[in-house]
């Protein structure tokens, strides 16, 4: 049996929706490196062992139509994925190398979570007992500060603070004046930084440097090579070399620093928001520098932040558990960017990747929340913050909850705010209050609950009017198309309505709490009479012998609130096993595809933990096995592993939720 995760595709620099980027390939050396929606964001390692060149990351020849010999490429002996470093080991001519990419997206540290700069360290030593004379090159291209390769970049170069600060953007910069799903940044500022350090060279210009180096020499850059060019132009590149000189046993030490200062990043109903990091004015030089100063404290921490989750997701799901939230953290956080309004709050909005674009996705939020819970519920309060004000403006109409609130970055409100079909009465309100119940029960702070107590008492109220048996309308799936009379998504009304409840008790209003869990309990007594179908429940009330994942019923088991018979998940989860595949259970009876964040949420409902791993690792097989390289999928069939759609996406927090249940940090009472 294979015990080694091969990734679909492996996070190297992970930070938010367009400063994050991917290898989508085996090694290391088999592809360029991509943004993750694909498009080439490339860049090269190259080493010279007593003047034999071979390569370590991507290729030398940018140009996919010209032949050119590549170097060699070293051995890949490992490649290792922990929540906040990928770590490369290769080995070549007597050397090892080892090649860290870290982003230190500390849940805790919102200045570090906030932060975008991610580091590339490289360690390098003998292993035959001889001395071996190393350098080392590395460069990253224009292609990661515009959309296209066909838009003009400029650079330049600034030594400050004891670093060599290199730089380059798009020509022209306006920020903030596109939106939309499959595209890349177009303005702002791409950094690569390297300390002031004996040995150390930097370069600006074509990606025929790499040649240079190569043939031994100084990396050239050629006469006549202006800006501004096109990113595709000669391939323009941000590149370093390192002269590490006699290497013995003992390991040379190299770092760099990739960063991006986009300027401003969100619009906030007509308001452009600078990054977190930028609140009080802090520069990006500054920023460079503080992220090289703060490195070795920052790679201890990172460490024992992995060590500790690890350990956590092992013992509550086994290792093959453990690699999947391995794999997903990083993206899960960097499916989103922190921002503050121009009050100061707190504003963590997603992008939808690879689906709308759509920016805070109360159902693409939700989801996600189990990992943030346990680390920082404050950050899902700034995940529904955007919508509760979208929703108290003149711009929503309906009595229900709004289902996003614009296309990234662009926050102004929904684009189609007055299609009620295009809507999720249901699903959002059962979302927001739940979202809203479970972070006040995670820290104990209820006054931001408080702030919103008018929408939330409208949105328990039609949820106990209309959720019960719903009318044909969309929930979170839909790719799947309206249903009437959903049973999952009954469910999450029932849970709405207890989050309500459960809220009215915190905020100390104990009569109209018991209201609205008595309303809760009988909508559940009625729900298990009309789900009910011979060993399980239905997909729909009134079709017989179909069938869904009832993840939403895991809420009942969080908040310890008993709603349903036990009886309903040991049934739920005994079917759910006889239907799993080799790739996992589909998300229903209608086809055979699942979502990996549902499929963890309904395994989450057994009270047995073989039960759990045995539901939640084909999903770890479909990662090992799928053919399609892209950031990890939450939407796969189960029977070829084929990715139907989605990349990248936040939903991948969810998959924590063992960890929020075994915590026991939202049991009420």
């Amino acid at each position: 049996m294979n015990d080694v995760l091969r990734p679909p595709a492996v996070p190297l620099v992970a930070v938010d929706p367009y400063f994050s980027v991917w290898s989508m390939a085996d090694r290391l050396t088999d592809d360029f490196t991509r943004h993750w929606t694909g498009r080439r964001h490339a860049m090269t390692g190259l080493i010279r062992i007593d003047g034999n060149v071979r390569r370590f990351a991507g290729r030398v020849e940018p140009d996919a139509e010209l032949y050119y010999t590549e170097p060699s490429p070293m051995r890949q002996l490992d490649v290792r994925v922990s929540p906040l470093t990928t770590r490369y080991e290769f080995e070549a001519d007597g050397v090892a190398l080892t090649v860290r990419f870290t982003t230190p997206l500390l849940p805790d540290d919102l200045d570090l979570l906030s932060r975008p700069a991610s580091y590339v360290a490289f360690d390098v030593r003998s292993v035959d007992g001889r001395s071996h004379d190393v350098q080392l090159y590395f460069d990253a291209t224009g292609e990661w500060c515009v959309d296209s390769a066909d838009q003009r970049v400029v650079w330049g170069e600034r030594r400050e603070s004891g670093l060599r600060l290199l730089h380059m953007e798009h020509e022209h910069q306006q920020p903030l004046t596109r939106s939309g799903d499959d595209l890349r940044i177009e303005w702002g500022r791409f950094y690569l930084a390297v300390p002031e350090t004996a040995g150390a060279e930097t370069f600006i210009g074509p990606a025929s440097m790499r040649k240079s180096f190569a043939r031994g020499e100084e990396p050239a850059i050629r006469d006549g090579f202006a800006m501004p060019r096109a990113a595709r132009d000669g391939s323009p590149v941000l590149a370093a070399t390192f002269d590490l000189g006699a290497i013995g046993s003992s390991p040379a030490s190299r770092l760099l620093v990739l960063a991006y200062d986009d300027v401003l990043a969100i619009e906030y109903f007509g308001d452009p928001r600078p990054a977190y990091w930028k609140r009080e004015g802090l520069s990006a030089e500054a920023m460079i520098a503080a992220a090289f100063a703060e490195y070795e404290s920052l790679r201890e921490r990172c460490d024992a932040f992995d060590r500790q989750l690890l350990a956590d997701a092992g013992r509550a799901g086994g290792p093959r558990y453990a690699d999947l939230l391995a794999l997903t953290y990083r993206q899960a956080i960097a499916a989103h960017k922190l921002v503050t309004d121009s009050g100061g709050n707190l504003l963590f909005m997603s992008k939808e990747c690879y689906s709308n674009g759509c920016i805070a996705t109360v159902d693409v939020s939700y989801p996600s929340i189990p990992l943030f819970l346990l680390y920082n519920p404050e950050l899902v309060r700034a995940m529904m913050r955007p919508v509760f004000r979208f929703a108290a403006g003149d711009g929503w109409v309906f009595e229900f909850a709004p289902h996003d609130v614009g296309q990234y970055p662009l926050a102004n409100g929904q684009v189609y705010a007055h299609n009620l079909d295009g809507q999720m009465p249901v699903e959002e309100c059962g979302n927001m209050l739940i979202m809203t119940a479970a972070a006040t029960l995670a820290d104990g702070q209820i006054a931001f609950a408080l702030e919103q107590w008018d929408v939330l008492g409208t949105w328990a109220d039609y949820l106990a009017e209309h959720g019960l048996d719903p009318e044909n309308q969309l929930c979170t799936d839909d790719f799947a198309g309206h249903l009437a009379r959903n049973a999952n998504l009954s469910v999450k009304a029932v849970m709405g309505v207890a989050a309500y409840s459960l809220l009215c008790g915190l905020a100390g209003h104990e009569e109209e709490g018991a209201r609205y869990m008595a309303k809760a309990r009988e909508m559940a007594s009625a729900w298990e009479k009309l789900a009910e179908d011979e060993g399980h429940a239905k997909l729909a009330f009134g079709q017989d012998g179909t069938w869904s994942l009832k993840y939403n019923l895991i809420w009942d088991v969080l908040f310890g609130t008993e709603l349903f018979s036990p009886s309903v998940r040991e049934k739920e989860v005994g079917w759910y096993s006889r239907m799993s595949q080799r790739y996992g259970t589909p998300l229903d009876s209608r086809e055979n595809y699942t979502k990996s964040d549902w499929l963890v949420w309904a395994a989450a409902l057994a009270d047995d933990d073989a039960d759990f791993r045995a539901l939640v690792e084909p999903l770890w097989t479909y990662a090992d096995e799928t053919p399609d390289r892209v950031p990890y999928s939450d939407w796969h069939r189960t029977d070829n592993a084929r990715q139907m759609n989605f990349q990248h996406r936040s939903v991948v927090g969810g998959l924590f939720i063992k960890l929020l249940k075994d915590r026991r940090l939202l049991v009420s009472g």
